[in-house]
């Protein structure tokens, strides 16, 4: 039986970071809404509270019953969730004067606290409260506090292997978090810390043979690392009976339609190829709000997958390479947190579609899937590929997407990621892209007066792409970028450079 760790959802987006880290330390972990705590079995070891974007004062805030769990489990309070426990066995928790945000300095840190040990005094760590815990219940021991104020910035109850912080140890400025973790989820909670790339293949192997039984299955491949490690993990599991679509959507890259295929035949994958453009433009025309563009490829996906599934025998499955973030980000599927924006593999799905869903990727994130597919034997040429989004181009046409377009973008498009990679830059950066702009500038060429399209271009840096931060490319090759795209795409005469991180912003403009 694999040995897990429990988070449960209060609504905070950073609950997501929380299983990332327990993860790094190789230890499973599964996050489960506040309001759905199941009953925990043997092979739970313990559990940890995210935070919330609630206070423990609001009349509606989130108040699960945790009877099957204190007392009992190892359990871990972070922020909202150590101010719950406290205000709910008679701590007084008050509305800070002194909102606490960013980075704090830890102070009488208790060294003999199992939690603590290497964690040390003059420890920085990230805040992200506007409530405090004023006064600790009975039975209840501060255990480390704050040169800002804080006394109770962390606490043991006696008797039990119950603690809270008030500070975020998922966060990289939490500069000792995965020490503080790792005595919660190794020292306290005893986890062996065999959750492995390696382990997870076979775990999920085996889950797939027993899910899918002698069933087909229809997969749809992207050409980025998601979907192809979802097709490797499903191809060892039941082998031929994976049919994979690779649907040319009108919206890919230049010449990506082609040089997939001919890289996926490589692989030994059963690919059929679905020339698909016409329709998915057609359904497009006129629309040019981004959640109603993503619904409308997702839905015209699932059409197109549907048509063929009636074409090969025994299809019962569509699986899909939905990881995490686009979980998140779409549905709260775990939990209140807010949605961001909708995803093809999560959102427009028609209640019609006659094929179930399997998702062997869905709690993983990006650099996790990495790891796998490199595990799986996957070429370096589909690992180190960038993030693209399901709905292609479209979401990088601002507004109404046409042909004309959609060619502008490609050809854009085309210039900057050669750039990068003849540059050397194209590993350094997490995701690049350029946006179609919905305005068009003045310019000259020549002697002759222009009144073309603008394009944006973006590049991050990210590990999980729940952050992210704008690449520093240098000028002069941007500068490079920028000319020979104007003097070689005609319809564009103005480039910009995106300095936008994540938050506020989005890394896709739509």
């Amino acid at each position: 039986m694999q040995e897990k760790i429990l988070v449960l959802d209060f609504g905070s987006q950073y609950t997501q970071l929380i299983a990332r880290r327990v993860r790094e330390l190789n230890v499973y972990c599964e996050i489960h809404p506040y309001h759905d705590v199941p009953l925990p079995d043997a092979s739970v070891k313990g559990v940890i509270l995210s935070g919330s974007p609630f206070s423990v004062l609001d009349e509606k805030a989130p108040r699960p019953d945790l009877s099957s769990i204190e007392g009992k489990l190892p359990l871990l309070g972070i922020c909202y969730g150590a101010q719950y426990l406290a205000h709910r066995h008679g701590g007084i928790v008050k509305s800070s004067n002194s909102r606490e945000y960013g980075q704090a300095t830890l102070s009488r840190v208790d060294g003999e606290c199992p939690l603590f040990r290497g964690v040390s005094d003059g420890s920085r760590v990230w805040m992200s409260h506007g409530d405090t815990i004023e006064s600790l219940p009975p039975g209840y021991r501060a255990v480390a506090g704050t040169t800002t104020g804080v006394t109770n910035a962390a606490y043991r109850v006696e008797g039990e292997q119950t603690f809270g912080i008030q500070f975020h140890p998922e966060v990289y400025h939490t500069v000792q978090g995965k020490t503080l973790l790792e005595n919660f989820v190794a020292g306290i909670c005893g986890c062996k810390q065999e959750w492995t790339p390696g382990s997870f293949i076979e775990s999920t192997v085996n889950e797939l043979k027993n899910k899918i039984g002698d069933d087909r299955v229809i997969l749809g491949l992207s050409g980025g690392v998601d979907s192809t490690v979802a097709a490797m993990l499903l191809h060892r599991a039941i082998g031929q009976r994976l049919t994979c679509i690779f649907v040319d959507n009108g919206l890919l890259r230049l010449g990506e339609y082609t040089s997939v295929m001919e890289a996926y035949k490589e692989l030994g994958l059963q690919v059929i190829g679905v020339d698909a453009g016409d329709l998915f433009l057609s359904r497009l025309a006129g629309v040019e709000e981004p959640e109603e563009k993503r619904k409308i490829i997702g839905s015209t996906f699932i059409d197109v997958f549907d048509d063929k599934a009636g074409q090969i025998p025994d299809a019962r499955w569509l699986a899909q390479g939905t990881i995490y973030p686009d979980v998140i980000e779409s549905l709260s599927v775990n939990g209140p947190s807010q949605t961001i924006k909708s995803h093809h593999n999560v959102g427009g799905l028609p209640g019609y579609m006659k094929l179930k869903i399997v998702e062997p990727l869905r709690l993983l994130f990006k650099d996790e899937v990495r790891r796998v597919g490199d595990r799986l034997g996957l070429p370096w040429k589909f690992l180190r590929r960038h993030p693209f989004p399901g709905p292609g181009l479209a979401i990088r046409v601002l507004g109404e997407v046409t042909r004309e377009k959609i060619r502008l973008l490609r050809e854009a498009d085309a210039i900057y990621i050669t750039s990068l990679q003849e540059a050397g830059l194209y590993d350094s950066v997490w995701q690049a892209a350029t946006i179609l702009l919905p305005v068009r500038s003045v310019g000259v060429m020549g002697d002759e007066r222009t009144y073309e399209n603008v394009v944006a271009l973006r590049a991050v840096e990210s590990t999980d792409g729940m952050t992210a931060d704008w690449c520093h490319l240098p000028h002069d090759f941007l500068a490079r970028v920028s000319n020979q795209i104007i003097n070689n795409v005609r319809g564009i005469n103005r480039v910009v450079y995106d300095i936008s991180s994540k938050p506020p912003a989005t890394i896709e403009w739509e």
